[in-house]
């Protein structure tokens, strides 16, 4: 043996310096861990999740061990198949900080390859720095092939929950769980990037249940625009999917929506080539809100085989097109197959489009319901339900919302209000239980199985001839299945 290598094993074992890790598939972070002479084993994990990422071959695994992490965690790293970050137990690997929780981004070198998976994820507290995670190009650097999936993301003090945006690429935000964003800002602000998939999440506020009071004052749940213009690589978001999400529990501004398509009334189309759908908008809130979806100076939209259910107060029940500031006219949106379904019986107006503010548009074969009361229609605006030319205007047979039981985490019993065990479980809880049309529903073998999803909420396979809205009607013993792409 050379005295190189007898050098080196002597070091080893005093731990000295880490073995090389290319030997090894899995590797841990614990609060109790040593960046140095830890070597990522089981028996020495690392101390932080920015140290391993810098430590750790591709197609790795790195398994946080449950406790509470503070401080910025700066994810970074390019792995062509990939590594994964997970926490060893689900949602008990905390991640605190008084600013940015997760920074993914990188001035010197890309960052792409990498999903974040399993943590419970919020600021500190109140005074925080703006926004809990981050997803953005570098200067001069790309960030893509990033997923966000199964975490609980909450409770922003400053800004949005979720922000991607400058130029970020291939982002997939899958299975996750938002509540709680401050101010005039969002649970996901998706801005001026391409490729993007939003789906299997549940979004809701529930301030009271974090001790905070409602400030009636935050805005859309997800947000898809472009601020910035020319300033990166891309004048307006563009191939992004929204599909297979719930949306709950409104305490937000009379102003916002759930889901919102442009913001800022800049004079580029701020979001194209969008597709809504699947989703289910359930309205079991007093609080008022602008329309359940909003599109401001964009084009090139599907919203299809959506349901929205329940009460929603405020000015429009279906949506609202319009233009704001420099905002060009949107066109080209298209709606197919959904079900609007008020159970209160009190949608007085269906959609907010005033003329000159929208350009050309469909809707066809969709579903209405006022609760047996007469269906809206207000000459004052372009989209109006007698638009549509194969209307399905009877009793959808879904439940009213009311009394729906807001799954935010208790880390105490560690479980999600409700009683369940994992976010996947509390979103088939809420879909089964506000979604699902009874046997009879009017929406049933009713939509036009050419502009709709092969698959439903449930990522369930749609019959030959599907059903409105985002459930497809089966035997409850054969709802149980879950089609959740993992």
């Amino acid at each position: 043996m050379s005295l190189r290598n007898l050098a080196c094993m002597l070091l080893l074992g005093l731990g000295l310096f880490s073995a090389p890790v290319h030997a090894q598939a899995t590797f841990y972070v614990a609060t109790d861990g040593a960046n140095l002479p830890g070597n990522g084993s089981a028996a020495a994990p690392w101390a932080t999740i920015e140290y391993a990422l810098t430590r750790v071959p591709d197609a790795s695994l790195i398994l946080v061990r449950p406790g509470t992490y503070g401080g910025r965690i700066r994810v970074h790293g390019s792995f062509a198949q990939g590594v994964t970050v997970r926490s060893e137990v689900p949602y008990r690997a905390r991640l605190r900080h008084d600013a940015t929780v997760l920074t993914i981004y990188n001035d010197s070198a890309n960052i792409e390859g990498i999903t974040i998976e399993g943590f419970d994820i919020a600021h500190a507290g109140a005074g925080a720095g703006a926004l809990v995670v981050q997803v953005q190009d570098g200067f001069g650097t790309e960030t893509r092939r990033i997923t966000l999936r199964d975490n609980i993301l909450h409770d922003s003090f400053n800004n949005d929950v979720l922000k991607v945006n400058n130029g970020a690429s291939q982002v997939r935000i899958v299975g996750n769980l938002f509540y709680n964003q401050n101010g005039s800002d969002e649970h996901i602000d998706i801005n001026s990037v391409d490729d993007v998939v939003v789906g299997d999440n549940v979004f809701f506020n529930d301030f009271a249940a974090s001790g905070r009071p409602v400030p009636t004052d935050t805005s859309a749940f997800v947000v898809i625009k472009d601020s910035n213009g020319a300033e990166d690589e891309y004048v307006g978001a563009r191939n992004v999917v929204v599909r297979r999400n719930l949306f709950a529990n409104w305490q937000g501004s009379l102003g916002s929506n759930f889901l919102l398509l442009g913001e800022d009334g800049t004079a580029n189309v701020e979001a194209f080539a969008i597709t809504v759908e699947n989703n289910l908008f359930i309205g079991n809130s007093a609080q008022a809100m602008r329309a359940a979806f909003g599109c401001k100076g964009c084009g090139d939209i599907v919203f299809r085989a959506n349901t929205v259910v329940g009460d929603l107060p405020g000015n429009a029940y279906a949506m609202r097109v319009n233009r704001e500031g420099a905002n060009p006219t949107p066109t080209n949106l298209r709606f197919f197959n959904n079900l609007w379904a008020d159970t209160a019986g009190t949608m007085g107006d269906f959609s907010d489009t005033l003329t000159g503010d929208v350009g050309t548009f469909v809707l066809v074969r969709n579903g209405y319901w006022n609760a047996g009361n007469t269906l809206p229609n207000d000459l004052t605006d372009v989209i109006n339900i007698a638009n549509d030319p194969q209307p399905v205007t009877g009793d959808p047979r879904l439940p009213s919302p009311a009394g729906l039981v807001t799954p935010w985490w208790n880390e105490t019993s560690g479980t999600f209000n409700g009683g369940h065990a994992t976010i996947r479980a509390a979103f088939l809880a809420l879909a089964r239980a506000h979604g699902a049309p009874a046997a009879g529903g009017a929406g049933i073998n009713a939509a036009n199985a050419a502009e709709m999803p092969t698959t439903d909420l449930f990522n369930a396979p749609r019959d030959a001839t599907p059903d409105l809205g985002a459930v497809e009607f089966v035997d409850p013993g054969i709802l149980l299945r879950d089609g959740f792409e993992r």
